[in-house]
């Protein structure tokens, strides 16, 4: 396994954040402009084998409304491996990169998954939201169904969560989790 580096977005030159975004739209078939702005100002982890990006991850802040309370969330956006470069602990070394920050920072982390991902949160301690998801969207609080079962969390002790309560993310465009 090669290098991680972490930088805020700030301190990245556009040839990073180009190459950042070409390796998420490689790895992911339905990235769109909006996925890539959830990603960026917050901080990033990079992996780089011999010289070259191989993979990204980068928590981000929002806030989670949960038992009435507002909670400070280092959300992760972004993560990915070049398929050329996967199973050799780059996954596993971005989110401890990531999950460095969020334990740090903020009163929870929170991400959503895909199934092949899954696995690799389970292992490091994430668990599934049980209870129902929504958005607060400018219309007012919205049910969001389909996204059960696809966020996790990463409790801090100093954060009480019931996991079958609801969770409630903050507004932004495209997809809200």
């Amino acid at each position: 396994m090669g290098e991680i580096r972490t930088a805020h977005t700030a301190d990245l030159d556009a040839a990073t954040l180009a190459a950042a975004r070409a390796l998420l739209v490689a790895a992911f078939d339905d990235m769109e402009d909006d996925d890539w702005e959830h990603a960026l100002g917050g901080v990033h982890a990079l992996a780089y084998e011999d010289g070259a990006l191989v993979g990204h991850a980068s928590v981000v802040m929002r806030r989670l409304l949960h038992g009435g309370r507002a909670l400070r969330c280092g959300y992760v956006e972004g993560v990915a491996v070049a398929a050329h470069a996967r199973r050799r602990g780059h996954g596993s070394a971005l989110m401890a990169a990531v999950e460095r920050v969020v334990r740090g920072a903020y009163d929870l982390g929170a991400l959503g998954t895909t199934d092949e991902a899954l696995p690799l949160y389970l292992g490091r301690g994430w668990r599934v939201w049980e209870g129902p998801l929504h958005a607060l969207t400018p219309g007012g609080v919205v049910r969001t169904a389909e996204e059960d079962g696809a966020v996790l969390v990463l409790p801090d002790d100093g954060a009480p969560l019931d996991p079958s309560g609801a969770l409630t993310c903050d507004w932004r465009d495209g997809d809200v989790w």
